[in-house]
């Protein structure tokens, strides 16, 4: 029997843009990444914690201004592109894998760079 595909990283390259996957928590204490979660599916997320409430796109531009923070990029770099209204998340960052790597890595998250 062969083994089972490994499950998807939290982030991955498209093209000179980087994809990055998150589970969104809104409603939370505070705003914060919480690190790195596997779903059932075993594919990794970036988990975020977000103050905001998930109505009329107030978690969307919470969570793009986290992460524009947390990474050192324009919030205009950052776009939804898939999953605007779940907790489930595609962000879209115009920014090389390479860089995105190397921030997590300061930040002391998790980075197994993609294959």
């Amino acid at each position: 029997m062969p083994d089972e595909p490994a499950g998807q990283r939290f982030f991955r390259s498209e093209g000179e843009a980087t994809l990055l996957f998150v589970r969104v928590t809104p409603r939370a204490s505070r705003d914060a990444i919480a690190g790195v979660v596997t779903d059932a599916a075993g594919d990794e997320r970036l988990a975020v914690r977000l103050a905001a409430v998930p109505e009329d796109g107030k978690a969307n531009k919470a969570l793009i201004a986290l992460i524009a923070r947390h990474f050192r990029i324009p919030k205009t770099a950052i776009t939804v592109a898939a999953g605007m209204t779940q907790r489930q998340k595609t962000l879209r960052l115009a920014i090389p894998c390479d860089s995105l790597a190397e921030t997590l890595q300061e930040i002391g998250i998790r980075n197994d760079q993609p294959t």
